[in-house]
């Protein structure tokens, strides 16, 4: 599993486009996580899916709403990543309004999150392997904080709780 200290795994991550700009074409475009990290301080949070109610009514919302707040302590983006194709979370993305202040980022084929090592199966639930709950405040690439939830709880992955470290 992914450590403090350690730099994000080499992946690719999926984000759907709806407006033209900043070199990105409509549609689903790559996203390589190494580069995209580079140089900037980025408050990461991963769930298990998208349109799911917690997800949806907790944790995405909690960003969108603290994006000000994180922006002023330093904080250069803000990258949701669910194990969910780009067009899945491009339309949850609307759904959320996350426009501007949350990336939605789609690991459709779990590759970064089997390479962090925070994997989830839901098989039993009909979901197959998803990602765990959790956050991370990755500076320049390497991980600076790291939490993880506990089996069915949000308490430590919030935007609260990220904006507490990242003040810190």
């Amino acid at each position: 599993m992914i450590q403090v200290g350690q730099k994000l795994p080499s992946a690719t991550l999926m984000e759907f486009n709806e407006v033209e700009g900043n070199g990105c074409a409509l549609g689903p475009n790559p996203v390589d996580v190494q580069s995209a990290s580079a140089g900037k301080t980025i408050a990461l949070f991963a769930l298990p899916g998208a349109f799911t109610p917690t997800c949806s009514a907790q944790h995405v919302p909690g960003y969108v709403a603290m994006y000000e707040q994180l922006r002023a302590q330093g904080v250069d983006e803000i990258w949701c990543v669910s194990v969910n194709d780009a067009f899945v979370m491009g339309a949850w993305a609307r759904d959320q309004k996350t426009a501007g202040k949350v990336r939605m980022l789609g690991d459709g084929s779990a590759a970064f999150t089997q390479a962090t090592g925070l994997t989830l199966d839901l098989t039993s639930r009909g979901m197959g392997l998803r990602s765990n709950r959790y956050s991370m405040l990755v500076k320049d690439g390497v991980v600076q904080t790291l939490n993880i939830e506990a089996p069915g709880k949000f308490e430590v992955s919030d935007a609260a709780t990220m904006l507490a470290q990242a003040c810190a």
